[in-house]
């Protein structure tokens, strides 16, 4: 099985190193300089779940994302009861996403 910080690692070697973050007002990656994306300007292209042997509280989501303007990036958040994101416009924004898997990145996770 493939850790998380392996998979966190194959996908900055792809360019997914940027990290995305969700505000009200919509996602930004990396920089306080970037440009404030909306839902449709983002795409899912890989998901990636994870769960500790041993203890819930490591249950996390990685998701590898790219935007219309050809950036990549990455969010990464716990899940279920102890997802970090408990604003209620994140989970509006993340189910807004359009997810378009792409099979290259499959392998990164296995």
């Amino acid at each position: 099985m493939t850790t998380l910080s392996q998979v966190m690692t194959k996908l900055a070697g792809r360019g997914y190193s940027e990290e995305v973050k969700i505000k009200k007002e919509g996602a930004t990656l990396g920089t306080e300089t970037s440009p404030v994306y909306q839902a449709r300007d983002l795409s899912i292209v890989r998901t990636y779940r994870f769960e500790g042997e041993s203890d819930p509280a490591d249950m996390s989501v990685l998701y590898a994302i790219e935007t219309n303007d050809g950036k990549k990036g990455f969010l990464l958040n716990a899940y279920g009861t102890y997802s970090d994101q408990d604003t209620e416009y994140y989970d509006t924004f993340i189910l807004d996403v359009p997810i378009d898997e792409q099979a290259e990145l499959e392998e990164l996770g296995n």
